[in-house]
C-alpha cells in the first residue's frame, strides 16, 4: 500500500514540515542530524503525535486528517521496530511474537503458528522457548523483527533498528532486514530512520534528509549519497562539499573559485555545491604543489588525524578560501613522511576532473 504524508507540526520553538510518498514494497530512509525531526515524523505516522495540519493515508485508508480524524495507533496496521527490542520479559520468545497477531484478534493457536513461521523466517526458530533475558542483543532484535512482522502491518516503521547492536551482530541483522524487505510479494511501505549511510544503501530505495524540521534533500538513495547537496549528507556519505554559486566551469565561493565538471542541471548564477572525495585530495608541504594536470589548490591547516580503515583521514580546521572543514585520505607512510600533526600548515590540491558541481537542493 502506498503511504502518503503531508505534515505540519509545531511544538514550542520546533516545527516540522514534510511531504512524501512511499510506494508499496519500497523503503524510504529518513536521515538527519539530532533534533532534525526524524522521531517526530515517525510519531506522526504511528499516530503518537497529532499534526497541526496535514494528512496521512495508507492505501485507501486515511489515518490522519486534521483537525478531526485520527486513527489510534493500535488500529493503524503499523509495525514499529526500535533500536531496543522491548520484548516482554515475562513471556517466552514465541509468545512475544504471538502477541502481535493475538492483539489483532487471532486465536491463540493461529497466533502461535504465525509466531513460529516468522521466527523461522528470521532464523530464530530455535529460540522459541527462551525468555528475553537469555538472548544476546542480536538474537533479541531478530525476535523483535519477527514480532513486528507477525502482525502483518501495512506500514513498517524502523527507528534506528541497528544502533544498539555490536559490530558483529549489525551486519547479520542488516542482511536479514534486506531479505525480509525485498521478499517477493511484499507490498508494505517501510520508513527507516537511521544515522548510518550503510543502512540506507543496503535497505532503502529512496532517501529523505531532514534539517531543522524541513526536507532539504530527497531522491534515489545512491543518487543522494553519491551527489549530496547539503553538508550533512556529504558528511555521512564521507564526501567533501563546498557551497557557492555556479559558474560556467566551476563554483564561485566566498573564498575563491573551484574548477569542476558541472552536472547537466546546473545553471550559471544559481546556488550550487562542489562535491569531491577525500581520496581525491592531495596534500603537500606548505608552499609546494604538484605540477601537471589542472588542479584546485588552497592553503590549509591540519585540524585532526583519524584512523579510517587502511588510511588516515586528515581534517582541516582553517586555511585560505574554501579550505576549512575538508577531509583528505592519506597512507600512514605519507603522514609520517610529511610529519603531519594538528596545527601543521599544508597545501591541498584537487584535480578539476575529480570535482562534480551540482545544484544546491531547493524546495
Amino acid at each position: 500500500m502506498t503511504l502518503h504524508a503531508e505534515l505540519e507540526l509545531t511544538r514550542g520553538s520546533f516545527s516540522l514540515s514534510a511531504e512524501f510518498d512511499v510506494p508499496p514494497g519500497t523503503v524510504l530512509a529518513v536521515l538527519g542530524p539530532n533534533g532534525s525531526g526524524k522521531s517526530t515524523l515517525l510519531g506522526c505516522l504511528a499516530g503518537l503525535f497529532v499534526p497541526d495540519d496535514g494528512v496521512v493515508t495508507l492505501g485507501e485508508r486515511t489515518l490522519t486528517r486534521t483537525p478531526r480524524l485520527l486513527v489510534q495507533p493500535h488500529d493503524r496496521g503499523v509495525g514499529l521496530l526500535a533500536q531496543d527490542a522491548l520484548l516482554f520479559p515475562h513471556l517466552s520468545v514465541v509468545d512475544n511474537v504471538a502477541f502481535a497477531p493475538r492483539s489483532r484478534g487471532a486465536s491463540r493457536v493461529a497466533s502461535r503458528e504465525a509466531a513460529r513461521h516468522w521466527l523461522s523466517e528470521v532464523d530464530a526458530a530455535e529460540l522459541a522457548d527462551r525468555k528475553p533475558a537469555q538472548l544476546s542483543g542480536g538474537q533479541a532484535q531478530r525476535v523483535a523483527i519477527a514480532r513486528a512482522l507477525a502482525g502483518e502491518p501495512d506500514l513498517l516503521l524502523l527507528d534506528e533498528p541497528l544502533a544498539a547492536l555490536d559490530v558483529d551482530a549489525a551486519p547479520a541483522i542488516r542482511g536479514l532486514l534486506r531479505r525480509v524487505l525485498r521478499a517477493a510479494g511484499n507490498q508494505r511501505a517501510t520508513v527507516l530512520v537511521t544515522h548510518d549511510p550503510l543502512d540506507a544503501l543496503a535497505l532503502a530505495d529512496h532517501v529523505l534528509v531532514l534539517s531543522r524540521g524541513r526536507v532539504v534533500e530527497r531522491g534515489l538513495t545512491r543518487d543522494v549519497l553519491s551527489a549530496p547537496r547539503t553538508p550533512f549528507t556529504a558528511r555521512i556519505a564521507g564526501l567533501n562539499l563546498v557551497v557557492g554559486v555556479a559558474e560556467e566551469q566551476g563554483l564561485r565561493t566566498a573564498g575563491g573559485f573551484i574548477s569542476g565538471i558541472p552536472a547537466p542541471d546546473v545553471a550559471a548564477g544559481e546556488p550550487a555545491v562542489a562535491v569531491f572525495s577525500p581520496g581525491s585530495v592531495a596534500v603537500y608541504p606548505e608552499g609546494e604543489h604538484s605540477a601537471g594536470s589542472p588542479r584546485n589548490t588552497v592553503a590549509a591547516v591540519v585540524g585532526a588525524l583519524e584512523p579510517h580503515g587502511a588510511v588516515v583521514r586528515l581534517r582541516t580546521v582553517d586555511g585560505d578560501g574554501w579550505a576549512e572543514g575538508l577531509a583528505a585520505d592519506l597512507t600512514p607512510a605519507a603522514v609520517a613522511e610529511l610529519a603531519l600533526e594538528p596545527g601543521t600548515p599544508v597545501r591541498l590540491a584537487v584535480k578539476a576532473a575529480a570535482v562534480a558541481i551540482h545544484p544546491a537542493f531547493g524546495p
